[in-house]
């Protein structure tokens, strides 16, 4: 008889693996995915996959997440995280996987209550709706508390053995993990720069001032130090490491400025609404002044300005 096929969205952290293990101990045969775009990689569940010996499909959707994270039909979290947009996207690619090659269903390891906004009932049920997957999305950590899939009505899956695990605390978690031998598993965290305040509050004043932001303009979000002057944006490197990554990250038609004497911080300046003005250069001097402790009672600093190489 042919083994019945899961495809599992693993994250990487224990819910997902177990998620997993409920299903391989019912003779499912398991596949994964893991999505990674500029605000969250793949590399926990990469780690994962080849400790438990899973077979990983890799999808990278960066654009894709970064059109909803402009504009969200389902709103945002907290932060900038539009997590029940961003859920209903990965499953939407997770099915078109499962319609290609053959799966019987797919399985996550979402958790009743575990997060206010993307997991309460309401959101489990909208997201499986919206994702065009009545029916074939299997939470097996909560699924006796949910309603049955197809493939527990048709014997595929046997019910009994799934869980009832409800909200936030992770004791019953941590209970199977020590049962089943799970030693390694990594802490819980978001790992989405999306639900961290800073950098939402970085990526707020990208969308309003620069006319079509890219991934180059997402990544440089991740370093230095940002301010932005009439739709032009300087970043202060805030180590040697930064100043290096700003110069490689330059643009023909950005500015470059440094210090020449003595030696501080360097500054990318970027003009997203036409060519970059002396008054913004100026500017930016102003500020590597502010974040160089060296020049503090000098009054005369010397500057070098120059286009990147490229």
């Amino acid at each position: 008889m042919k083994k019945a096929r899961a495809l599992v969205l693993l994250s990487g952290g224990l819910d997902s693996i177990l998620a997993a293990r409920l299903l391989l101990k019912q003779k499912i045969k398991v596949e994964a995915l893991v999505f990674k775009s500029c605000f969250f990689g793949s590399e926990q569940a990469e780690i994962t996959a080849k400790k438990f010996g899973i077979n990983l499909k890799i999808a990278d959707f960066s654009q894709r997440h970064f059109e909803i994270v402009k504009n969200p039909r389902f709103g945002y979290g907290k932060n900038m995280n539009p997590c029940i947009d961003c859920h209903i996207l990965m499953l939407g690619f997770a099915k078109e996987i499962m319609v290609k090659e053959g799966f019987d269903f797919i399985a996550t390891g979402e958790v009743l209550g575990e997060r206010p906004m993307s997991q309460n009932r309401q959101s489990l049920e909208l997201i499986e709706k919206q994702s065009g997957l009545k029916g074939y999305l299997l939470r097996p950590l909560s699924a006796k508390l949910l309603e049955p899939t197809i493939a527990e009505q048709k014997g595929i899956i046997d019910r009994n053995n799934l869980l009832a695990i409800r909200g936030r605390s992770r004791k019953e978690q941590l209970a199977l993990a020590k049962k089943w031998k799970i030693d390694w598993f990594p802490a819980p965290s978001g790992g989405c720069l999306l639900t961290d305040f800073h950098f939402s509050e970085k990526l707020r004043d990208l969308i309003k001032n620069a006319v079509k932001p890219d991934m180059d303009d997402i990544n440089l979000l991740k370093i230095g130090r940002h301010f932005w002057d009439n739709g032009v944006q300087i970043i202060i490197g805030r180590n040697y490491q930064e100043n290096l990554k700003l110069r490689e990250a330059g643009r023909k038609s950005d500015v470059l400025l440094e210090m020449k004497e003595p030696a501080g911080p360097t500054a990318l300046v970027r003009g997203y609404k036409g060519k970059v003005s002396e008054k913004s250069i100026q500017k930016a001097k102003e500020l590597i002044r502010s974040y160089a402790p060296k020049v503090r009672g000098k009054k005369i600093i010397l500057f070098d300005a120059f286009l990147p190489d490229c």
